[in-house]
């Protein structure tokens, strides 16, 4: 096997050098289909942590498990931003390259990403008493639905 493809092991399995390529082409290529990027940005997002996660929770490993943690702590506040502000960022040119690039870098063990955004940003917010209303909300949550099972044994409704 020859070409780019060849000097990175992960890559090695995937086939002929000439067919990495022409995949790493097509998804980091300025005119490629956002079909192939989005798919690409769930797959490094989703698909990998949700594996990875996996494995951290079997192993057992405490260190693996918080970093996880960590990550779908970040994912998901990217996540939460991402569904008020899609319709509009994603017009901007190379959006799905610049997410792809964003969900390699929460991933990265060198870099730590997901535990720099956790440290720099979520967790001073976290602690700061503006949240506190969602913590009693949750609570009134907890309670209505805890009534709304009572009620519904109680009318004969519940599922059986």
């Amino acid at each position: 096997m020859s070409g780019f493809a060849s000097h990175i092991p992960s890559m090695a399995l995937l086939g002929s050098g000439f067919t990495s390529e022409v995949g790493l082409r097509v998804l980091l290529s300025p005119l490629g289909s956002n079909v192939v990027l989005r798919t690409a940005c769930c797959s490094i997002g989703i698909g990998l942590p949700v594996y990875s996660t996996f494995k951290a929770i079997e192993s057992r490993d405490q260190n693996e498990q918080q970093k996880w943690l960590i990550y779908w702590a970040a994912y998901g506040s990217f996540s939460l931003v991402e569904v008020f502000t899609d319709k509009l960022i994603s017009w901007f040119p190379m959006y799905y390259h610049v997410k792809f690039a964003f969900l390699v870098w929460l991933q990265l063990p060198t870099i730590e990403g997901a535990k720099q955004i956790y440290s720099n940003h979520l967790r001073p917010l976290s602690y700061d008493t503006k949240l506190k209303w969602i913590d009693s909300w949750m609570e009134y949550i907890r309670k209505w639905s805890r009534w709304l099972g009572h009620t519904k044994e109680k009318s004969g409704l519940s599922d059986q």
